[in-house]
């Protein structure tokens, strides 16, 4: 039996994500798996401080679909790392204690943030670090910065294996002591690509971006000045989680943006197709050019008109439906595409990688590790 503890940067929830799309394929392909996935920390000081409910904690509770092979927990940060330096290693405790009582004493570790790093260093157990952003180059603090490069830099040197995109592999491989694999995003074409009713809720003409709004990508000045440009013609529509803080919100709401919340992945679906233009409002930094959007693979999925700015992965896209351009003309290109001259699913065909062909990749990796 193979045991495996992954450290995540997102819930296991109803948004589907890279690691539920993997996690549930290895799961499938492998009966004798059993997966401990950690969510992040609840950080209830931290929400209080930006005007958000608290976030609370989960005991090990297992998902109901996968028959007690998949279980969810979600530990508590009591106070911040400023306060408590160790906090970090007091939630890699956690994490064995409950890893252990499961059964799981020599589990393989996946992992994606660089703050797990003392997990790793606690347990001995072997690592696979799977680097999705560069949290060493995203705008925090110095000191935060600092520790999150030290921990990578010890991931990178110890870890028994790193995955990571290639443009993420041109940065990280010459400080790698250890093997570097490319496993990029994807999409499930065929989900993406079945006719889906209009959402009751979308505006007649709408711009949509799909994703987790969170400050380190999403241009919210942007949003505000793309909506406005709108005006009568359509609205700038944001399907995703809210990560932004209470007065990012309130500045989307007051500038016309209309803000939906998160929508379980089959939902999200519906909106891709029946949007005017597609939309990728996000800044263009060191961080931003680090990802491998998944938005990517959705937006070419559902052939849409899409805008963005010339960021990572959109930037030299080959389909002709993508289109790029820069925050000072970017208002004007959305206006531009609405109304939309097809509807779904016309240029629906394009070739996207799935996520079949991905969790493949990475069993293989697994076993290797085993």
């Amino acid at each position: 039996m193979t045991d495996l503890v992954v450290v995540s940067l997102e819930a296991w929830d109803d948004v589907w994500r890279r690691n539920q799309h993997l996690v549930s394929r290895l799961l499938d392909a492998d009966p004798a798996l059993r997966v401990l996935f950690v969510e992040p920390a609840a950080d209830p000081l931290h929400d209080l401080a930006s005007r958000r409910i608290p976030g609370r904690g989960m005991a090990p509770t297992p998902v109901e679909e996968y028959r007690g092979r998949l279980m969810r927990y979600r530990p508590v940060k009591l106070l911040p790392r400023r306060i408590d330096p160790s906090a970090d290693d007091r939630l890699a405790r956690a994490v064995r204690t409950v890893a252990v009582r499961a059964g799981m004493t020599a589990p393989l570790l996946w992992l994606n943030a660089p703050t797990a790093a003392p997990l790793a260093r606690l347990t001995g157990w072997p690592a696979l670090y799977d680097i999705t952003d560069d949290w060493a180059v995203a705008d925090r603090p110095s000191s935060e910065l600092d520790r999150i490069r030290a921990d990578e830099a010890w991931l990178l040197e110890n870890a028994t294996v790193v995955v990571c995109s290639s443009e993420l592999a041109r940065r990280k491989q010459p400080l790698a002591g250890a093997p570097v694999a490319l496993i990029p995003n994807a999409v499930d074409v065929d989900a993406y690509r079945v006719p889906r009713p209009r959402p009751s809720d979308l505006p007649p003409r709408s711009a949509v971006y799909v994703g987790t709004l969170h400050r380190d990508r999403l241009d919210v000045d942007l949003c505000i000045e793309t909506a406005r440009g709108l005006g009568d013609r359509g609205r700038v529509v944001l399907v995703g989680p809210n990560a932004l803080d209470a007065t990012d919100s309130e500045r989307l709401l007051d500038g016309g943006v209309l803000m939906l919340g998160a929508r379980p992945r089959d939902e999200v679906i519906a909106y891709l197709q029946h949007a005017d233009v597609l939309i990728v409002p996000h800044i263009v930094s060191p961080f931003t050019e680090s990802l491998d959007p998944i938005k990517l693979y959705e937006y070419t999925a559902v052939g849409r008109p899409v805008i963005s700015t010339p960021v990572a992965g959109f930037r030299d896209a080959l389909d002709e439906s993508i289109r790029t351009a820069p925050a000072v003309v970017f208002a004007r290109a959305v206006s531009a595409s609405i109304p939309a001259a097809t509807t779904f699913p016309e240029g629906a065909d394009a070739e996207v990688p799935g996520w079949d062909e991905r969790a493949a990749a990475m069993r293989a990796i697994i076993e290797r590790m085993r």
